[in-house]
């Protein structure tokens, strides 16, 4: 197993890299895939259908499986924050955003103003982010979006380190959701919920949308 090293930014150079390269050839557009997802943002959207947002980030693209499923349901518009070059091509090659709005970067460190998009998220990011960085992230995850909030991660009572596809330090799961509450008071949680992959075809993937209270 490899892991980072006490300095080094271990997984940003991770999915910045070869690793991350092979991340986005194994993400292929399947259609059923993409059904699922679609089905399944139709569900979260619902609980803003009154308000529905007009402009949407996700923090930690990849090839834009999501933003494909979302641009099935909403005529937003789209950003993608993605730290693999690899991965910001194909969103800009398939037109899943636009070039301008294929956005090179972190979550903890988004290169857009405070409120910038209406809703921003997470599906399958924070889990990959070290416990160290959590908070930062989650900070400027909260600080862009002007009212919504979307998480969709891995779920765990407490937190918990698994090894990822040879490496240490790569994986964590924890109560996002709870972790989110903790520390903005300002957030109301309007939906969570549970998309199992035996119905879904989608990964164990809890979630939660919240909104910002004034």
């Amino acid at each position: 197993m490899t892991s980072k090293n006490t300095t080094g930014n271990f997984q940003e150079n991770l999915w910045r890299g070869e690793f991350g390269d092979a991340y986005v050839d194994r993400n292929a557009v399947d259609p059923d895939m993409l059904a699922a997802r679609t089905a399944s943002w139709s569900e979260m959207l619902k609980t803003v259908a009154g308000a529905p947002p007009k402009s949407i980030l996700e923090v930690g693209a990849n090839i834009g499986l999501n933003l494909r499923a979302l641009r099935r349901l909403s005529p937003a518009i789209f950003y993608a924050l993605e730290p693999n070059e690899k991965a910001r091509a194909r969103l800009v090659a398939d037109q899943v955003v636009d070039k301008g709005n294929a956005l090179d970067g972190l979550a903890s460190k988004i290169p857009l103003a405070d409120g910038a998009v209406d809703l921003a998220f997470t599906a399958g990011v924070l889990i990959h982010i070290h416990p160290e960085n959590l908070l930062a992230s989650i900070r400027e995850i909260h600080r862009v979006a002007r009212r919504y909030v979307v998480c969709i991660e891995y779920f765990a009572d407490k937190p918990t380190e698994i090894p990822y596809r040879g490496h240490n330090e790569a994986l964590f799961k924890r109560d996002f959701g709870g972790f989110y509450l903790d520390n903005f008071p300002d957030l109301k949680v309007v939906d969570y919920g549970f998309f199992w992959s035996r119905m879904t075809t989608l990964d164990n993937l809890t979630w939660w949308v919240f909104e910002k209270q004034p």
